[in-house]
């Protein structure tokens, strides 16, 4: 059987599909045709700039796929495609007042959207293909169902699939059940269960068997049991990505773009399976943690990277095993390449942890810092305080680690007086990395938030972004979307203000700005260049200070300082400890916590990447 997999829009352009060279790797492991591929992202990205003569493309692109999200902005621009032109036009248009939406891109890129659709059916037809599967996740859902209707209403005879994070769980069944066409949807992981459907259908046999499977039987709706457990590490493949390379060989998008190689060394967390984030569904219904070996992880990182001459490396893990620290990056370290790599990793890292990072080319964290709030970051769950975020985000500023992190608010439970102590000293911060942007949380599928009423978000409904996206009713949406809408909770709009004013000016100030720290264990330096400050020079001078001042930099109480003092035989007296804090903290050269005070300093000066606003 010949079988097409298509990713469509807004897959990242720089980035191949996962989920599409994992289906092909795991065809070939058991002797199936491997199918091809249709990279809808490219292929669109290519229309655009033909169309409008290179008035759109790569950055447009951009702009939607990594903005658009959770104003589900891509879907709506496919959205005329499935029920009218006219569809979801005023909704659209009411939903974005008082949104910092590009109406006019949107606007301009659905009009062209029809006869893109045109050239994605001629292409996949190309293949003579006997099954066409879609692989969606967030914003491909749209897109998928309009280009699946044509090819369904063209050639009957073609068998339709999905697949991929939109059919997780229930919203798998309640995709097939609301849009016919579709003739089946495997839900839950794929490598096992996309061969057996497969061979079963070219067979002819019963369906029943497929793990995760909706299917209909005669005029019967049917959803299969989930598999009993998660893949195993090592039944996982080497994604096979040679048709996306081959494809950009010959695409005008690769001279806009930086390739990416997209390598997944484990599934689900290690954190949320003890205590997982009362906001967080990203891990769907597997949070169970999965780490390949550390042979593994080696073994297809140099595979990939040698095979394709791809230098940044994009780990798709939820969080890194941290077994890793010890095995794997000590040997990708030692391979002595100039790669790029990005891990996402829990957020009390130490030096250890960073220098092993640095060590082994990781570029790029994104540690799930959330907040700076201790009693916040209690709600979320995160097993962390405020202070302990600081502390990373400085040692990760000495490292010059670039590090991405977004400040949630909205949380039930949360005061404004927790937030005000935070809010004083936000201005000490500006030499270290910013957040993104303050944004609410939205209430995701899977999250303990959904699941879990008594958290304190009741009534739950499908976001409002929906209606302009899908013809259906609230009820039939209610197992098919991820984000939902409830009363709001937590800080109103107007006590976050001045959060959000103050991180705009911590966006603006952080590139001119600079704390460090230098010297020996008699005299410290400290050069004060925070924009928003008067410059200052300040001295640490003596062999106690100095070593006092090293126990800042883990976080120290006045008592646990008193401590340390009598253990090693320090004259300074508790008059005198006192008065030096608070002469620190009057220089805003701490950050201070509950009692506890945070040396801010970094011990070199990093080189700064540009600050992206979200």
């Amino acid at each position: 059987m010949r079988i097409t997999l298509a990713s469509m829009p807004w897959q990242a352009l720089e980035s191949p599909s996962l989920p599409i060279a994992l289906l092909r790797s795991a065809c070939r492991r058991e002797g199936l045709e491997v199918p091809s591929g249709y990279h809808g992202g490219i292929h669109w990205c290519e229309y655009l700039m033909e169309r409008t003569d290179g008035e759109l493309g790569v950055p447009q692109y951009t702009d939607i796929a990594e903005n658009g999200l959770f104003d589900e902005i891509g879907d709506w621009i496919f959205a005329g495609n499935l029920y009218g032109a006219d569809f979801g036009v005023e909704a659209f248009r009411e939903y974005a007042r008082g949104r910092t939406i590009d109406l006019e891109l949107a606007f301009e890129m659905r009009e062209l959207t029809a006869g893109y659709l045109e050239e994605a059916y001629s292409a996949v037809m190309n293949t003579a293909p006997d099954i066409v599967g879609f692989t969606t996740t967030f914003m491909q859902n749209v897109p998928s169902l309009a280009l699946a209707r044509m090819i369904k209403e063209r050639h009957p005879d073609v068998t339709i699939v999905f697949g991929g994070g939109n059919c997780d769980g229930a919203m798998g069944p309640a995709l097939h059940r609301n849009f016919e066409f579709i003739d089946l949807v495997v839900s839950g992981e794929a490598e096992i269960a996309f061969p057996e459907l497969i061979r079963r259908l070219h067979a002819g046999s019963d369906l029943t068997p497929v793990a995760g499977l909706s299917w209909r039987d005669g005029a019967e709706l049917r959803a299969n049991p989930p598999a009993r457990g998660p893949v195993q590490p090592d039944q996982l493949v080497v994604p096979d990505y040679d048709d996306w390379f081959e494809l950009l060989e010959t695409s005008p998008v690769a001279e806009h773009i930086e390739p990416q190689l997209i390598i997944e060394t484990s599934r689900g967390c290690w954190w949320g399976e003890k205590h997982q984030c009362t906001f967080c569904g990203l891990n769907g219904s597997l949070m169970k943690f999965r780490a390949k070996t550390p042979e593994q992880a080696i073994d297809e990182i140099s595979t990939l990277v040698e095979k394709h001459q791809v230098l940044d490396v994009i780990t798709v893990d939820n969080i890194i095993d941290n077994g890793y620290f010890s095995t794997v990056l000590p040997e990708i370290e030692k391979l002595g390449w100039d790669v790029r790599i990005h891990y996402e990793t829990k957020s009390n890292l130490t030096r250890e942890h960073i220098a092993r990072f640095k060590g082994a080319g990781v570029a790029h964290v994104q540690p799930g810092i959330e907040s700076l709030v201790s009693p916040v970051l209690k709600l979320m769950d995160k097993g962390v305080a405020g202070i302990r975020n600081v502390r990373t985000l400085r040692d990760c500023e000495s490292a010059s680690l670039t590090v991405s992190w977004n400040w949630l608010y909205g949380f039930p439970g949360e005061r404004l007086s927790d937030y005000l102590p935070v809010l004083e000293q936000l201005d000490r911060l500006h030499h270290l990395q910013p957040p993104a942007n303050a944004a609410r949380i939205l209430i995701e599928r899977f999250s303990p938030y959904f699941n879990d009423s008594a958290l304190g978000f009741n009534e739950l409904r499908p976001a409002q972004q929906y209606k302009y996206v899908y013809n259906l009713p609230e009820k039939s949406l209610e197992d098919m979307v991820y984000l939902f809408d409830a009363e709001q909770r937590g800080l109103s709009e107007q006590e976050i203000s001045g959060l959000k004013e103050a991180i705009e000016r911590w966006i603006e100030h952080y590139q001119d700005s600079s704390l460090e720290v230098s010297g020996d264990d008699e005299l410290l330096w400290i050069s004060d260049r925070r924009v928003g400050r008067e410059p200052a020079d300040h001295e640490i001078r003596g062999r106690e200070l100095v070593a006092l001042y090293g126990e800042l930099e883990h976080g120290r109480t006045t008592g646990g300082l008193r401590k340390i003092r009598d253990r090693e035989g320090f004259g300074i007296t508790d008059g005198e400890l006192d008065a030096w804090l608070s002469e620190l903290d009057a220089r805003g050269l701490v950050f201070v916590e509950h009692g506890h005070y945070l040396a801010l300093a970094t011990h070199s000066v990093p080189v700064k990447l540009e600050t992206r606003r979200a």
